[in-house]
C-alpha cells in the first residue's frame, strides 16, 4: 500500500489540476473578450443556474454523509449562502438577476426551458457523485474553490467593461461570490487534508476533483456547441 503523502504534497497534487479548470475554455475566453452576443450571455446564464440551483442539493448530500457534527455544522454555511435564510435572499436568488440583467424573464429562468441537456446530464451526474460517494471525495469535488477567486475577479471586471448594457444589479452575485470564495477554498483544502487519512483517500479525492472540472467544462463544451451552431 503506498505511503500517505505529506500534506504539502498531497496539496500540491490537488493544485496541480488547475490548468484542468475551465478559465481557459474557449467560451469563457470569448466571454472576456466581449465577443458574445447577448443571446449566447442568455445562453450561458440559462445553463448555469441550472448548476448553481443544484449546488445546495450537493452540499445536502454531503451533510447527509457525513457523520461528522462539528463538519456539518461548518459545511451548512454553504447551503445558507445559496438559499438564503428567506426567499429573495442567497446566491442563487443573485444569479436569477444575472439571467434577468442580460434579458432572461424570471420565468424562463425557473422553468428551465433553455437548460440544455448537456449540462443537464452533467450536473446531475455532480449531484449524484455527491450522494452516492464518501463526503470526503464530494468535499475534495468543489476544490475549484482554490481556482475560482482570479477567474470570478477578472470575469466581474470584464463583463463590467464589454458587456457596459448590463446593470450593475446584475453582478450581485459575482461581488457577493468574491467576499467568501477565498476563505472557503483555504478551510475545504484544509478539511480534505485533516480527513484524508490514507493514501488512497487522497488518490479518490484528488480524483474527485479532476471529475468536478471535468463536470464544469462539460458544461461549456455543450453551451459553446450550441452557440456555435447558431452562429453558422
Amino acid at each position: 500500500m503506498a505511503a500517505l503523502a505529506p500534506p504539502e504534497e498531497f496539496t500540491a497534487e490537488l493544485r496541480a489540476l488547475a490548468p484542468r479548470y475551465w478559465h481557459a475554455h474557449p467560451f469563457h475566453l470569448r466571454l472576456h473578450d466581449g465577443s458574445l452576443s447577448a443571446g449566447e450571455l442568455r445562453s450561458w446564464a440559462a445553463n448555469r443556474w441550472y448548476y448553481q440551483r443544484c449546488i445546495p442539493q450537493k452540499d445536502a448530500a454531503i451533510l447527509a454523509n457525513c457523520p461528522l457534527p462539528e463538519v456539518r455544522r461548518r459545511w451548512r454555511e454553504r447551503i445558507v449562502w445559496h438559499d438564503g435564510t428567506r426567499a429573495g435572499e442567497g446566491g442563487a436568488e443573485d444569479w436569477i438577476r444575472m439571467a434577468e440583467s442580460v434579458g432572461l424573464t424570471r420565468e424562463e429562468v425557473l422553468d428551465e426551458r433553455h437548460v440544455l441537456p448537456g449540462t443537464r446530464f452533467a450536473v446531475d451526474a455532480y449531484v449524484t457523485f455527491a450522494r452516492t460517494r464518501p463526503w470526503v471525495e464530494a468535499v475534495a469535488s468543489g476544490l475549484t474553490e482554490m481556482f475560482s477567486r482570479g477567474l470570478m475577479a477578472r470575469r466581474l471586471a470584464d463583463m463590467r467593461a464589454r458587456y457596459p448594457w448590463i446593470a450593475e444589479e446584475g453582478f450581485a452575485y459575482f461581488t457577493s461570490r468574491l467576499r467568501v470564495v477565498a476563505g472557503e477554498g483555504r478551510s475545504t483544502v484544509d478539511l480534505v487534508v485533516e480527513h484524508c487519512t490514507t493514501r488512497q483517500q487522497q488518490e479518490a479525492a484528488v480524483a474527485a476533483l479532476s471529475f468536478k472540472c471535468d463536470v464544469l467544462r462539460s458544461i461549456l463544451d455543450t453551451v459553446d456547441y450550441y452557440a456555435g451552431r447558431e452562429r453558422r
